[in-house]
C-alpha cells in the first residue's frame, strides 16, 4: 500500500479508512485555540451531557459545528442563546466514520460590549487615518432624484417610513427596494450585494440604507469593515438611516449623509412638493412686485424728464442740431473748395515746370538729337565715321543723314 498520498495511483489507491485515519492524525496534531463567531443554532437536549451548536463567521457565510459539554454552558455567566457573539476554546477533531470536521469546545465566553467597543474604536481610527471618513470625499445629494434605491429589511417599519415619506413629499419619485436581512450573520453580504447592484444601475441617483434601530449587537453588522469600505467605494451617494439618534454605527461616518431616522432619510433625499410649490409662488409674487416697482420708477423718471423746460419745445433741440450740421457742412465745403484750388494751382505750376525741362520742349526750340545706328547719342565729332548713317530726331519726327567730309 502506498505510504504517502503522492504515491497513490488509479491502480494502487488508498481505501477510505486509510484517508480518514490520515486526516484524523493530521487534525489531531492541531493545538487547541480560541475562535470567535456567532451562534446561529443551538441544540441542547435534556439529560444529554453534550450540546451541539453551529458557530458562524460574523462577516461571511462560513460556519463550523461545535460540540460542548453542557457543564461548560452552565458555567457561563449568562445563558448562551442563538444570535449571541461568543469566543470558544476548542480543538478541531475529525470523525472518521462520517468524514466530518468538528470542534470539541472546552470553554465558551460571551464577547463583552467593552471589548466590541474597543474593536470598533480601533477600526474607526484606522479608517479615519485612511481618509475614508473625510468630508472632502462626501458627495452632495441630488436635488430631485428620479429613482431612489432603498436597502432595508422585509416588511419593516423602516421600509414603511421611507416609502411613506417619499410618497408624501414627492409622489413622482420611484423607489427601487432591495429587501435584505438587517440582522444576523447574513447582513453584511446581503447589504453589500444590494448596494453594488443599485450602484451599478445608472438610473439610481441615491441609495438609502435603513434599519429601525436595535440593540448594540443588532447594529454591529453596520460597523463591519467590508460594508463600510463598500459604501466608500460606491459611486452613488449613500444615506445612512440606521437606528435612532443615539445609534452611531461606522456606516454613519462613511455615508454621504447621516439621517437620524428612516423618516428623516425620506425628508433628506426628496423635497416636499408642497413647500416647493409655496416657495415657487412666493418667488413669483416677489418677482412680479419687483418688476412692477421697477416699471413704476422708470415711468416716474421718464415723466420727470418730459416735464423739464428743455422738453417743452421738442423740435428746438432738433432744430439746433440741424443748424449745427448745416454750419459744419458749409464750413467743410468752403475748406474743401479752398484746398482744391490750392492743389490745382500747385498742379499747374508743376506742369509748367515739367514742360520747361522737358526734352520735347528743347526740340521745339529748334534743337535736334543725333544718334548712331545703334541708338547711342553722338556727343563728339570724332565719333562720326564718314560713311556712317546717322539718325536725327527733331520736334516733329526723325530722319537719316550722312555726314559731309571737308
Amino acid at each position: 500500500m502506498p505510504q504517502t498520498a503522492r504515491e497513490t495511483t488509479a491502480s494502487s489507491p488508498w481505501p477510505v479508512r486509510t484517508l480518514s485515519m490520515k486526516i484524523s492524525d493530521y487534525v489531531d496534531k492541531m493545538s487547541p485555540l480560541w475562535v470567535e463567531g456567532q451562534i446561529v443554532q443551538l441544540n441542547r437536549r435534556p439529560g444529554m451531557a453534550t450540546a451541539f451548536l453551529t458557530l458562524r463567521d460574523t462577516d461571511v457565510d462560513m460556519s463550523l459545528s461545535v460540540a460542548i459539554p453542557t457543564g461548560a454552558l452552565d458555567a457561563m455567566p449568562a445563558p448562551a442563546e442563538t444570535g449571541a457573539r461568543v469566543v470558544v476554546h476548542a480543538k478541531p477533531t475529525f470523525w472518521t466514520k462520517r468524514g466530518s470536521l468538528q470542534m470539541e469546545a472546552r470553554q465558551m465566553r460571551h464577547v463583552g460590549v467593552g471589548e466590541l467597543l474597543a474593536r470598533l474604536e480601533h477600526l474607526r481610527q484606522l479608517l479615519r487615518s485612511e481618509g475614508v471618513f473625510d468630508a472632502s470625499r462626501k458627495r452632495p445629494l441630488p436635488f430631485l432624484p428620479r429613482r431612489i434605491g432603498l436597502i432595508t429589511g422585509r416588511a419593516t417599519a423602516a421600509e414603511r417610513d421611507v416609502l411613506a415619506g417619499v410618497a408624501r413629499r414627492w409622489p413622482a419619485a420611484v423607489v427601487e427596494v432591495r429587501q435584505v436581512p438587517v440582522q444576523g450573520a447574513e447582513t453584511v453580504t446581503a447589504v453589500t450585494a444590494a448596494l453594488r447592484e443599485l450602484d451599478a444601475d445608472p438610473h439610481v441617483e441615491v441609495v438609502v440604507i435603513a434599519r429601525g434601530g436595535g440593540s448594540f449587537e443588532d447594529l454591529l453588522p453596520f460597523s463591519n469593515e467590508a460594508l463600510v469600505r463598500a459604501v466608500a467605494a460606491a459611486r452613488t451617494p449613500v444615506v445612512s438611516a440606521i437606528g435612532h439618534e443615539s445609534d452611531t454605527p461606522l456606516l454613519d461616518f462613511v455615508a454621504d449623509l447621516r439621517a437620524s431616522t428612516p423618516t428623516h432619510a425620506a425628508a433628506a433625499v426628496v423635497p416636499d412638493v408642497a413647500d416647493e410649490l409655496a416657495g415657487l409662488r412666493t418667488v413669483t409674487a416677489r418677482s412680479r412686485r419687483a418688476l412692477l416697482s421697477r416699471l413704476a420708477r422708470e415711468r416716474e423718471r421718464l415723466q420727470d424728464l418730459m416735464a423739464r423746460p428743455v422738453m417743452a419745445d421738442r423740435a428746438a433741440i432738433v432744430a439746433q442740431h440741424r443748424r449745427d450740421v448745416t454750419e459744419l457742412h458749409a464750413r467743410g465745403r468752403t475748406a474743401l473748395t479752398s484746398r482744391l484750388e490750392r492743389e490745382r494751382d500747385r498742379s499747374d505750376q508743376l506742369l509748367r515746370h515739367l514742360r520747361a525741362v522737358s526734352p520735347q520742349h528743347t526740340l521745339e526750340r529748334g534743337y535736334a538729337v543725333v544718334r548712331h545706328g545703334d541708338g547711342t547719342i553722338v556727343r563728339d565729332r570724332e565719333e562720326v565715321d564718314a560713311e556712317e548713317v546717322l539718325r536725327v530726331t527733331v520736334a516733329r519726327g526723325d530722319f537719316a543723314v550722312r555726314p559731309v567730309t571737308r
